[in-house]
């Protein structure tokens, strides 16, 4: 997945919380895995995987929201301003510059 609305991108996202340090990547197909240390209550998770994209992405915390799949691991996350291809690009995900 890497959609969006020109200036906006979105992303699919793995998410597993709990886990012993925060960790972006590495990608699995068109899917990017996120471990966060966060608990996935009162939706921790869901922000500590907004907060820790948004420094990944030199973005503002306000910019990244997930948008689908918010109880579960699976889930997509929206980029405001910010076009796919630099999303990936910044994220390094593999055949990103072809895009």
């Amino acid at each position: 997945m890497g959609a969006g609305t020109g200036r906006d991108a979105l992303i699919a996202v793995r998410v597993t919380s709990r886990a012993v340090r925060d960790v972006i990547g590495p990608w699995r197909s068109d899917r990017l895995e996120v471990r966060t240390t966060a608990a996935p209550v009162d939706d921790q998770a869901n922000h500590a995987l907004c907060r820790l994209l948004a420094a990944t992405l030199d973005v503002a915390p306000s910019r990244v929201h997930v948008v689908r799949g918010a109880r579960g691991r699976e889930k997509t996350v929206q980029v405001l301003g910010l076009p796919a291809a630099e999303v990936f690009r910044r994220l390094g995900r593999p055949d990103s510059s072809a895009r």
